[in-house]
C-alpha cells in the first residue's frame, strides 16, 4: 500500500494563507495610504524644520 504524502498538502495551506494575508494587507494600505503619507509628510516636515500644510485630501499635505 503507498503512503500519502502531506507536505504538499500543508504547503498549499500555507500558500492560501499567505495570499489571504497579503490581499487583506494590500487592501489596507490602498484604503490608508492617503493618511499614511501625511504621517511620513509630518515626519519628514519636522526633521527639516519645516511647517506641516494639510491638503484638501488625506496625502496631498505638504512642508511649507
Amino acid at each position: 500500500m503507498k503512503r500519502l504524502n502531506n507536505r504538499g498538502q500543508a504547503l498549499v495551506e500555507y500558500l492560501l494563507i499567505i495570499a489571504v494575508v497579503s490581499v487583506i494587507v494590500v487592501s489596507i494600505v490602498k484604503l490608508l495610504g492617503g493618511y499614511l503619507q501625511d504621517s511620513m509628510t509630518k515626519s519628514s516636515c519636522k526633521l527639516i524644520d519645516k511647517e506641516y500644510v494639510e491638503g484638501a485630501k488625506p496625502g496631498q499635505g505638504s512642508c511649507q
